[in-house]
């Protein structure tokens, strides 16, 4: 029955959602961008996502509120991001348990503070600055529906601020978790970021960053690893952008110039929609955590042509010290640098 259902939810998203043959960059067509950021420094170290493990980890529930369960209630987390140049951003999240059937509810706050940018007058004078902010309210519900599938909704209410002017947007994410604990493997799906503008700043109305999502995670039965592997934008098909660098020229018999894409744009197109991490569960309790991650997108758009860098790459450790989990993930980004992220968090109920 499980397997059945689980086969028809694979289904349906492969029959569902049909691909677009134009390329389609992901970047910069959206508004309210950053309900795309990681929410947390485990998913940082993970490559930015994790939707498919369901455990006591309360944030992972911004990314997949079907992985709300009862071990995170009375939990508490913060998670602060230095992010590239002087932006910051962060997330604080509580998940409480509301019967015994193992239903869930969960609220965040999200924010990104984007520094400080100067404000000038026609001449050029400077006079002030102008406050660039943008937060997220979040309230989740989930609820098992057998032992082994569980699904959730998460509702975000999105504002944005630059100097005088604002605006906001209703936005939603759905998620199933099928975890079989004998097998030791779990797939999530998720439609996130599902929505619109409610008030826009100049009238014109844009899509908010909409993805779905789909996530394996198997954890080993001799080893204390966990692997997962996270396919994202499964609602198109091209995602590669039309790189200049990336392309050969030549010239045909007939003197005309020919120009084709470097290597296999199918393969490098594909990847491009995967993200693969790992982590050790080391200790009794699994006390202490190192994790790493590579988003092969982020590699491909960030890297700087006949330059290495940690682009894609992400690594991060957890700790359990006594009542409190510390967690800390690096995102390498760009030749320019990368994140640095960090959280904490704890059970209320362990102070009572």
């Amino acid at each position: 029955m499980h397997n059945r259902l689980v086969h028809s939810l694979l289904l349906g998203l492969l029959l569902g959602f049909s691909p677009v043959v134009k390329a389609q960059i992901t970047g910069g067509r959206h508004t309210f961008s950053f309900l795309e950021l990681s929410p947390s420094a485990r998913a940082t170290a993970l490559g930015g996502n994790q939707i498919a493990v369901r455990d006591d980890e309360l944030v992972l529930a911004s990314l997949n509120p079907a992985v709300l369960n009862p071990s995170m209630s009375g939990r508490l987390a913060f998670n602060h991001n230095s992010y590239l140049s002087d932006i910051k951003y962060g997330h604080v999240a509580y998940g409480q348990q509301l019967n015994k059937q193992g239903q869930m509810i969960y609220a965040a706050v999200q924010y990104a503070d984007y520094g400080e940018i100067q404000r000038a007058d026609a001449f050029g004078n400077l006079i002030g600055e102008i406050p660039v902010k943008e937060t997220a309210l979040t309230v989740g519900l989930s609820r098992p529906l057998s032992q082994k599938l569980a699904m959730g909704l998460n509702m975000k209410l999105a504002m944005s601020t630059l100097d005088v002017y604002s605006a906001t947007a209703l936005a939603a994410d759905a998620g199933f978790i099928y975890a079989d604990t004998a097998k030791r493997y779990t797939l999530g799906l998720v439609l996130r970021n599902a929505g619109a503008q409610l008030t826009t700043y100049s009238g014109n109305r844009e899509e908010l960053p909409f993805d779905v999502q789909l996530g394996y995670s198997k954890q080993l039965e001799h080893l204390p690893f966990r692997f997962t592997v996270i396919a994202h934008h499964l609602h198109q098909w091209d995602i590669r952008f039309d790189d200049p660098a990336l392309r050969e020229t030549g010239t045909t018999d007939f003197g005309g110039v020919v120009s084709e894409p470097k290597g296999t744009p199918g393969l490098d197109n594909l990847f491009r929609h995967l993200i693969f991490n790992g982590e050790f569960l080391l200790g009794k309790t699994e006390g202490f955590r190192i994790r790493f991650g590579y988003n092969h997108l982020r590699k491909r758009e960030l890297s700087v042509l006949n330059y290495s860098s940690l682009a894609g790459f992400s690594a991060g450790v957890g700790v359990k010290i006594n009542r409190f989990r510390v967690d800390f993930g690096y995102g390498g980004f760009h030749l320019g640098g990368g994140t640095v992220h960090f959280g904490i968090g704890t059970n209320l109920k362990s102070f009572i």
